[in-house]
């Protein structure tokens, strides 16, 4: 309370979007109009702004810092965080390499006191070939079942803070926590391999704008507004005014279509980004089964096109000025036409309603939807196990 009467004195003021990031309008130099933000944790402060060391001084006059000291950010939630230069401009980086290092090492003296070790060729996070609900393999005890559920944490997390590339492969094993066998073991143990001879991997927050080709965006959303007559985007009532440079958003979706070899459940993945800089990847089963590739990719659009509208939302209670549509990358065609063509009906409840939700942020402006090749949808590594050589390309286009 003492700290948020200070805050209030400064003319901060908390977000309705989030209560634990405070704001504040300011000038530049210029007289350019922007906003401050502070993010508030239970022992750190973040300030984001044009002059960051001058907001904590001023913080420092109310408060002793610990050991009186304020610096740019290193850490995040066991990520490191780094400034590096990209294509001759500097950007936050985001590493979960110390945590990865550190998990893997605890689980390497776990199984060097029962006289066994990781696999040593592990170039996938799981093994090819492996058909995780065909698993015949006998269950785990309850101490064994408690040790997967500990490492299923662990690799959940390393997710959350920068490793993109086993997310789809640690979406698979968690759903076997509640009765894992000792196959599915094994293959969480080879996931520690893969991250033991492959421990770094780097998101760039590339504040540059994404080169695209505007072509491949045929959409009219003037043609939807006959049937959607009162699309609008959401937009927050109290919303501050927009300031600084626009940004873009740009989102690649995917579905692998009954993936479950045991219950025939499709898979959705997408990943979205602000600029260049990676913000959401998603990886999960869907919970009915399909009948088309086409209506497990709508399903899928649907997941997407809900979350894009949730990230506007915030951007938009940030006061981040938005710059046209979201540009949705999908490499089914038919869905892609469905979407973008007004001329086209559905009649099946559930994918219905995920057509119609589809087509309104298309007729609200908030999407726009284009065609790409599955070999390069970067949402493609999200939905299904690759090889190597599929994985090192996708990920190498976007992470480092």
């Amino acid at each position: 309370a003492f700290l948020a009467e200070k805050l209030d004195d400064m003319g901060f003021r908390p977000s309705e979007a989030d209560p634990d990031v405070w704001m504040r309008p300011a000038v530049k130099p210029d007289r350019e109009e922007y906003y401050e933000y502070l993010l508030v944790y239970v022992d750190d402060i973040l300030a984001l702004s044009m002059e960051p060391q001058a907001i904590m001084d001023d913080i420092g006059n109310q408060f002793k810092f610990k050991g009186n000291k304020t610096a740019p950010p290193e850490t995040y939630l066991g990520a490191r965080l780094e400034k590096k230069p990209l294509n001759g401009n500097n950007c936050w980086t985001m590493s979960s390499v110390d945590y990865v290092k550190a998990a893997v090492a605890e689980v390497v003296d776990k199984l060097a006191k029962e006289n066994k070790q990781l696999v040593l060729k592990a170039v996938t996070p799981m093994t090819s070939d492996y058909a995780p609900k065909l698993d015949g393999s006998p269950e785990l005890n309850a101490d064994d079942t408690q040790y997967y559920q500990e490492l299923i944490g662990i690799l959940r997390w390393a997710t959350e803070i920068g490793r993109v590339d086993i997310v789809i492969e640690v979406s698979i094993m968690s759903q076997f926590q509640a009765m894992p066998r000792e196959g599915h073991l094994k293959e969480v143990l080879h996931m520690f391999a893969f991250l033991k001879r492959k421990p770094k991997l780097t998101l760039y927050f590339d504040p540059m704008e994404p080169n695209l080709d505007i072509s491949m965006f045929e959409t009219n959303s003037e043609d939807f507004k006959e049937h959607y007559r009162d699309a609008e985007e959401e937009l927050p009532w109290r919303m501050p005014k927009p300031r600084g440079r626009p940004v873009s958003t740009t989102a690649f979706m995917d579905a692998s279509h009954a993936a479950n070899k045991k219950t025939r459940r499709s898979h959705t993945g997408y990943l979205i980004f602000i600029n260049r800089a990676p913000i959401f990847w998603y990886s999960k089963r869907q919970h009915t089964v399909e009948s088309s590739s086409f209506s497990a990719e709508f399903i899928a659009m649907r997941a997407c096109i809900e979350q894009i509208q949730s990230l506007r939302f915030k951007l938009r209670m940030f006061g981040v000025p938005i710059q046209g549509e979201t540009r949705v990358f999908c490499d089914n065609e038919a869905v892609v036409k469905n979407s973008s063509k007004f001329e086209s009906s559905l009649n099946k409840k559930h994918n219905s309603i995920a057509y119609h939700i589809t087509r309104y942020a298309v007729a609200a402006k908030v999407a726009v939807i284009g065609w790409i090749s599955g070999v390069e949808n970067l949402a493609d590594a999200f939905t299904k196990r690759l090889s190597a050589a599929k994985r090192d390309y996708l990920f190498g286009n976007w992470t480092y």
